[in-house]
């Protein structure tokens, strides 16, 4: 009986190798879980969900602001030039953010109108 067993320890072969396969598993899941991770600390899960539309503002109001729009599973980066957003204009009113969080706009001569 001791002779049986010592054979069949002699007899398998170790793969030096053979641990690898499951670091390389390991690695995977853990390269997707921080994946997520960065996404939720962003604070955008829409980025995740395929049928979300986002748009989300980068540098506003300085010279490399950009525009980011997602609509579905396209999404699209716009960089805003003077081509894209600039241009002559005049005052239509006011808008204020109440405490709440609500924007109200007024028009500046009461009616809307010009």
């Amino acid at each position: 009986m001791r002779r049986r067993r010592r054979r069949l320890i002699l007899d398998e072969e170790e793969d030096p190798l053979g641990g690898v396969a499951n670091l390389f598993d390991a690695a995977m899941v853990f390269a997707v879980a921080l994946l997520i991770a960065l996404v939720f600390s962003a604070n955008v899960p829409e980025l995740l969900n395929p049928s979300a539309d986002i748009t989300i503002v980068k540098n506003p109001g300085k010279e490399n602001m950009q525009v980011i729009i997602k609509k579905g599973q396209e999404i699209k980066v716009m960089n805003m030039t003077e081509e894209l957003a600039g241009g002559q204009g005049h005052k239509l009113g006011i808008a204020y953010r109440l405490e709440t969080g609500e924007v109200i706009y007024v028009p500046e001569n009461g009616t809307g109108r010009n």
